[in-house]
């Protein structure tokens, strides 16, 4: 049974430079966490309800910035060819 989606949140706490995005507005019943800065909030049913990602800031820079380097890296490999 899927279970239809509520509005999902994004929520950053500059304070703290954590952002939360939350996918179905549940209690957490546990988490798991993904990577050091990165965890997925579960519900009873193991079901995922958010994401947290810590050190915020730098997350979001350097996934942008690998995103754009792989880009610039494509773009020069198709333009040798």
């Amino acid at each position: 049974m899927m279970k239809q989606m509520n509005k999902r949140q994004m929520v950053y706490f500059e304070n703290d430079d954590v952002l939360h995005y939350s996918i179905l507005d549940e209690p957490e019943a546990g988490s798991v966490e993904l990577s050091p800065s990165i965890t997925a909030e579960l519900n009873d049913a193991g079901e995922l309800i958010g994401i947290e990602i810590l050190n915020a800031s730098r997350f979001v820079r350097d996934t942008v910035l690998d995103s754009v380097q792989a880009q610039v890296l494509h773009l020069a490999k198709v333009s040798v060819q």
